[in-house]
């Protein structure tokens, strides 16, 4: 164990990453230290830094496929099971990035907050979903994003950054890119019905856990592929997992890494299986899309470490 101060440490012994993502895999680190607020993540980020020691920043690693092999560097699992929100004003609220995402949902819900009912089950944090831009149901956690607080790596400061400036795009923003680390967010909201919003809350619900599958008892990392860019302006985006389905996917499986046969985009873990397994099924599932269709999926999930390269 490494100490950094009388209520956050780094803990060198239970560093096997695959306790730490929603898949169940991956191999070692070189040590975990568990944040819950922005306070004991700054402090151990710049401890981190001092000692010029490689590190990575997660969440409840609900989109991360982490290689067998671990990684060579510190993680910083920047987490909450309790949430910290803050109402600012009547519509704004003050989010920390370590609130799992379906907490603030429900928050919103319950006090008549509309912008994020969307996300309703989706898995993950606050941090997490806005630098991947998280969406669901055509809409996306950047178009209520005021203003964020960052920690800028390289100057080793807290900067405030607009909306505007993290560049939201499907899926995509600045930070997803960058080496800075969400620290928190002011997210803007419109009125609606308290009764109405926990009464589509609960539907949205009910139809991941028809689609999706509980994450709690089968390990999966979500959705494997962005969906598809429209073909003409003024389109929409077409489900990736039509694509797969067409392209007999659903069918698909290496060792105990299969995928879901409810959805033809989420690879589960059934049975045993290494990162190396899922990853050689993803490169199978976009290879029968390529010749199929002669298009590209592009992966949604996070893949982290080195593995072997692999064909189809």
């Amino acid at each position: 164990m490494i100490k950094i101060n009388d209520q956050i440490y780094i803990d060198t012994d239970s560093t096997a990453l695959a306790a730490y993502t929603t898949f169940r895999l991956g191999g070692p680190c070189k040590g975990v230290c568990n944040c819950t607020n922005k306070e004991q993540l700054i402090y151990a980020l710049k401890f981190i830094q001092n000692n010029k020691s490689p590190f990575l920043v997660i969440g409840q690693g609900s989109n991360l496929l982490v290689s067998d092999q671990g990684i060579d560097a510190y993680v910083l699992r920047y987490f909450s099971e309790t949430p910290n929100i803050k109402a600012m004003s009547q519509f704004e609220l003050e989010v920390e990035g370590a609130t799992i995402l379906d907490h603030l949902a429900a928050y919103c819900a319950e006090q008549g907050l509309k912008g994020i009912n969307y996300a309703s089950g989706i898995p993950g944090t606050v941090a997490g979903a806005i630098v991947g831009n998280a969406g669901a149901y055509g809409q996306q956690i950047g178009d209520i994003v005021k203003y964020v607080q960052i920690f800028d790596t390289g100057l080793g400061i807290v900067k405030t950054l607009e909306g505007a400036d993290l560049n939201f795009a499907y899926r995509e923003s600045f930070l997803k890119h960058s080496n800075d680390i969400l620290l928190s967010a002011r997210l803007k909201f419109s009125a609606d019905n308290p009764i109405e919003l926990k009464t589509e809350r609960q539907s949205i619900i009910n139809e991941r856990k028809d689609k999706h599958p509980d994450w709690h008892n089968i390990p999966s990392a979500g959705s494997v592929f962005k969906n598809v860019a429209p073909t003409s302006n003024g389109g929409r985006r077409k489900s990736a997992g039509w694509f797969l389905d067409e392209a007999g996917a659903k069918n698909f499986q290496i060792n105990g890494a299969k995928v879901f046969p409810k959805h033809a985009n989420i690879i589960i873990k059934d049975g045993e299986c290494s990162a190396q397994d899922v990853l050689n099924l993803i490169k199978k599932m976009q290879e029968a899309v390529r010749q199929h269709f002669k298009i590209e999926l592009e992966p949604e999930i996070r893949v982290i470490g080195k593995f072997t390269p692999s064909q189809p």
